[in-house]
């Protein structure tokens, strides 16, 4: 069964609402029917109910899939989401989404705050315990603080708890002085931290060395700090006995299954539980026939041109890419990913379904109900659906207990690989161990796709190591930031979207929104306009937004 732990009902939520935010005078007698602060941290079940709402307060499903939909591997197509907003070159001050991230972060931070300003006063608390959740709450304030900057650059920043008064005074701290406070923190919990052979199977899904190790490498690979990359991912590459011993799942569709979940190759993931606490984002972007209720939320023709063919070749370079059956004898991760037209998907009684995707084929009208009608239907707009992250024991609407992975070894693999090659560093030998590994566990036996490609220029050298990362971790919520980092916007966000080819007798690609990347502007989001009013001090807005 799996561990509740990160679980905080609604009712202790607001105990420690009242708690945390409420106020009253020192003199007053201490009320026996409530938490206070003077009351609450006499109990570690108290203290160890405040973690676990600061791990629920880390990431969610919702980011991850809103995450990737803010890049070019998805279009939402319902409505005018804050995602389509921004990629269509709209979005203000004002937009919801900027506010509902920066409340979300600052609200996170304060648990960890109020966390840290009062653990130590539980009486009777193991010293070994309350190092490790200290050093657990840190992990989780410096991953609020990296998702801030990463959005917003300069953030308001403090280390401790503020007063209601103070926040609206208080100025935006560069964002390199932020990135230098949690790579300092990274480095000093490491030690504090257990290696995940040492984590109970109750404790599973808990912060550990590898964990912290892994995020100090994706830190400095969105600094660009390859050296630094370099040497955080061959820690976990190396040397096991320090930090837990990963590797690569024998199957790349395995890993997004519930019964794999805790697998060799995840190193930290987001913690959901079958009926209790779950997430539904496939009701609306899975297969119509298969239960979808519609489809708000579908991959793009980019993504899927991505794969490569067995051969490990682009498709506009392979002679055997047949186009009139493009789905054939293509990187089998792309089937893993995406529903494509004549794909299978397997049912939640684990019967096999066909989907019929291209306009006027399928049998009956249940099989048609997944066809392209055009962009506004309730079917897809596009022509795909979303495959991976389908959880076989969701129940019939979808709501998933599946848990999310935040970190995994292959992208470990996959950031060393890009380092070396960006300090001129990458051989065979780095290739064999990073990139053909990858490929081999995929599904790839040619030559062609395995052996490693040593007459490449180093711009296709670049561009492959760049479409590797798309391929393999394509809709779990990395390609944004990945196109923020290589400040590549205009590359890939600018332009128009593309569907499959099943307009005009499916000879033209279907055509969908104009996305517009402005690069003076759009590598950050504006401070909430809301924000602004209550505090002048966050003024001046990142560049292209009114203050």
């Amino acid at each position: 069964m799996k561990n509740k732990r990160k679980l905080t009902t609604p009712l202790f939520a607001g105990i420690l609402f009242l708690m945390v935010f409420g106020a009253c005078n020192k003199l007053d007698t201490i009320p026996t029917n409530k938490f206070t602060d003077a009351n609450f941290w006499q109990s570690v079940e108290n203290s160890e109910q405040m973690v676990n709402m600061a791990y629920n307060q880390m990431f969610s499903a919702d980011k991850m899939w809103n995450d990737e939909a803010l890049s070019d591997n998805i279009f939402e197509g319902r409505t005018n989401t804050a995602q389509r907003s921004i990629r269509n070159g709209i979005a203000d001050p004002s937009l919801d989404l900027f506010s509902s991230e920066w409340k979300w972060g600052y609200e996170g931070l304060k648990s960890c705050h109020v966390y840290l300003a009062n653990i130590d006063l539980v009486p009777g608390m193991d010293p070994v315990l309350k190092n490790k959740r200290k050093a657990e709450i840190r992990f989780i304030r410096a991953s609020i603080y990296f998702r801030l900057v990463n959005f917003f650059g300069a953030v308001p920043f403090f280390t401790k708890d503020v007063r209601l008064d103070e926040s609206g005074t208080v100025g935006r701290t560069p964002k390199a002085t932020i990135m230098s406070f949690i790579h300092q923190e990274l480095d000093e919990i490491i030690p504090l931290l257990p290696k995940k052979e040492n984590v109970s199977a109750a404790d599973n899904g808990r912060i550990t060395k590898g964990a912290a190790c892994a995020f100090q490498a994706r830190a400095y690979l969105y600094e660009s700090n390859w050296a630094k990359t370099a040497e955080y991912c061959q820690k976990l590459i190396t040397n096991g006995a320090e930090f837990g011993t990963y590797n690569l799942f024998s199957s790349y569709t395995g890993l997004f299954t519930a019964a794999n979940e805790y697998n060799s190759e995840v190193i930290l993931d987001y913690g959901y539980v079958p009926a209790v606490k779950t997430w539904s984002k496939l009701y609306d972007a899975a297969p119509l026939s298969v239960g979808a209720r519609l489809n708000a939320y579908a991959p793009v023709q980019g993504l899927v041109n991505n794969y490569l063919t067995i051969n490990g070749l682009a498709i506009d370079k392979d002679p055997s890419y047949n186009a009139g059956n493009p789905y054939v004898n293509r990187d089998p991760r792309l089937a893993a990913t995406v529903v494509f037209h004549a794909g299978k998907w397997t049912n939640f009684n684990g019967t096999e379904s066909t989907i019929y995707i291209r306009p006027g084929t399928g049998s009956n009208s249940t099989e048609r109900a997944d066809n392209y009608v055009s962009a506004s239907s309730n079917s897809t707009p596009t022509g795909y659906y979303v495959k991976k992250y389908y959880d076989q024991t969701a129940t019939a609407t979808f709501a998933s207990g599946l848990n999310i992975i935040m970190y995994r070894y292959a992208d470990i693999l996959l950031m060393y690989a890009e380092a070396k090659f960006e300090m001129g560093q990458l051989d065979a030998t780095v290739w064999n161990q990073t990139i053909r590994a990858i490929r081999n566990r995929a599904g790839f036996t040619a030559a062609t796709a395995l052996d490693y490609p040593s007459t490449l220029s180093t711009a296709d050298m670049r561009s492959l190591i760049r479409n590797e990362r798309r391929s393999e971790f394509a809709l779990e919520g990395l390609r944004y930031f990945d196109i923020v980092r290589w400040k590549a916007g205009t590359q890939y966000l600018n332009g128009y979207v593309y569907g499959a080819r099943f307009l005009n007798n499916n000879t033209e690609d279907i055509r969908l929104d104009n996305r517009k990347f402005d690069e003076s502007r759009d590598y950050l989001w504006s401070v909430p306009r809301s924000q602004m009013d209550l505090n002048r001090n966050l003024q001046p807005n990142n560049p292209g937004y009114a203050n």
